[in-house]
Formats: structure tokens, sequence, C-alpha cells
């Protein structure tokens, strides 16, 4: 099996081509690869990579995901989120290759409690939103065999994440004030990186089960929650950080304001997922924890 990987620089992309790796092989590209164009911002370049290459998987972890940022540069942001996808999309239809997208929690609304279910309406309140949605549409448009998952709170061991922002924080202050009224599930690249894989091994068999499903870590928090957890686990797994912060303060999302509205509900129903793959997905305190381990 020929893999296609654009994105590979990302913390979804790094984990990929670890788990990629066991089904064939992979050809990994991102937006300054010299070799083939993995530049998102030029669409035209990148069909061009697909038609050179001929994979019979394409993998996009690539995305512009600076959520306050697209509200002001809304064009780059469709281009990157929608329009070269569906470039992929029509180049991969061609070729009767599989297409693998990552989309978000940020294409519904955020109201109510409910974990939102894939036949639910989408309804994006930011550019982000928007943009991802778009894409989505247009790869389901353009007629390719395609697996879309969509996730929320991505984080990684490897570049930033809230919990190293929070550790960093805790040792400074002694007050933290972090949101207690969005819900999600933190969710690892490396359980993302997993599921793409395994989800193609099984797509091999039954190709009748393509589309679009939610994948996110087991359980839910908020970010207040998250923060609360990172600093206790912490104290488990290296005494030797001295943390000063003694309250994480509850603040609901009024506090911060951002460019970016963002949604209040990010629960995910994964119930199609574990159900069509045969797979289990574990806690997001799970996840975090190894991580926190990594990196500690």
């Amino acid at each position: 099996m020929n893999i296609l990987l654009f994105g590979k620089g990302g913390q979804v992309g790094w984990e990929l081509q670890r788990s990629l790796s066991v089904l064939g092989t992979v050809t990994a590209l991102d937006f300054d690869s010299t070799e083939h164009c993995g530049d998102f911002a030029n669409p035209a370049g990148v069909a061009e990579t697909v038609r050179a290459l001929r994979p019979d998987v394409i993998v996009n972890a690539a995305a512009h995901t600076a959520v306050d940022k697209a509200e002001s540069e809304a064009d780059f942001a469709r281009t990157l989120n929608a329009t070269t996808p569906g470039a992929i999309a029509q180049e991969a239809a061609k070729l009767g290759a599989w297409l693998v997208h990552y989309s978000t929690d940020y294409v519904f609304d955020g109201s109510g409690t409910r974990p939102w279910v894939e036949t639910d309406q989408p309804a994006p309140l930011s550019v982000y939103g928007r943009t991802k949605l778009e894409g989505e549409q247009l790869i389901a448009e353009a007629g390719a065999k395609h697996l879309i998952l969509r996730t929320s709170w991505v984080y990684a061991a490897r570049g930033g994440n809230f919990a190293k922002t929070m550790l960093r924080l805790a040792q400074e202050r002694e007050r933290l004030t972090v949101i207690d009224d969005q819900w999600g599930a933190p969710t690892g690249a490396d359980l993302l990186a997993d599921v793409t894989a395994h989800a193609l091994r099984h797509l091999h068999k039954h190709p009748e089960d393509a589309g679009l499903y939610h994948c996110v870590a087991a359980g839910e928090t908020t970010w207040n929650a998250y923060a609360k957890y990172v600093l206790a686990r912490t104290g488990i797994e290296n005494s030797a950080i001295k943390i000063v912060a003694k309250e994480v303060a509850p603040v609901p999302t009024s506090a911060f304001p951002t460019p970016a509205v963002r949604p209040h509900n990010s629960r995910l129903n994964t119930d199609k997922l574990q159900t069509t793959f045969g797979l289990q997905l574990p806690h997001w305190q799970t996840g975090v924890a190894r991580m926190l381990a990594e990196i500690l």
C-alpha cells in the first residue's frame, strides 16, 4: 500500500508517520517539502503531487488550526481547510484512492449538553468551523472513497499544548483562572493516528463503511477540571516540579474574550465509530496521564 501523508510536521501528522508505517510505504510531506508540493496554500501544486505519486491512500493532517487568526484571514483559512482538501478529493476520486481527512467539533454551534452525533445539523460559529465544514462537504461531493474523523481538544507530547501551558503558569502564579463552561474530551494525537491505521485496515476489507465518524477519547471534562487533573497528576509523576498555584478558579468563557466564538458543548458521540470498527476508546485521563509521564 502506497500512502501519501500531508501535514507531517503537525501533532497528528507526526504520530501518523508512526502508525501508518506498518501499513505500507509512507511518503510524508509538509508545507515546506521540496521534492513534491505539500503546501496547502497551493491547491494546484498539491493536486499535481497526488497525480505524480498516484497513492493508494491519501491522509490529510494539514489544516489552518489557528482559530482566532482565521477570523482575520478567512480566505487563507478557506484555501487550507476547504479548497485544497476538495482538490485532493477530486484527484483521489480519479485514482480510486482512499482519502482520510480530519475535521472538528467546531462545525457545531455548541448548544445543549447532549454529545453530538454525525447526523446532527452543523451550525459553525467561526471562520474555522465554517471552513472545516466546507472541507467536509467538498470531499463528500467529489465522490472519493473517504474517511472523515471529527475530533476535539487535540494534544500531543510534541509541541505546545494546554497541559504544558498550565504547568508553566502553575509554577509562576499562585492563582490560575480557567474556563469551566466549555465541555469536551481531550484527545491525544497518538489515539487519532492509531484509530486511523486501524480504520484503514478495516476499510480495505469493508469499503462500504466509508464516511463520517466522530473520534474523541471517552469521558468528558471542562478546561478547568482538565487543568486541575494535570496539576494533580504532575505531583504524582514528578515531585521535583514546584507548583506554586494554590487555586484553579473557575471562570466563564466571557472572562476571556476572543475573536472566534468557542462552542460550549464540544462533546462528540463515538458510538458509530466504536461499533463499526470494533474499537473501545480509552478515557481521556488515560491519554493525558501518559502524555504527562512522557514530558515530565
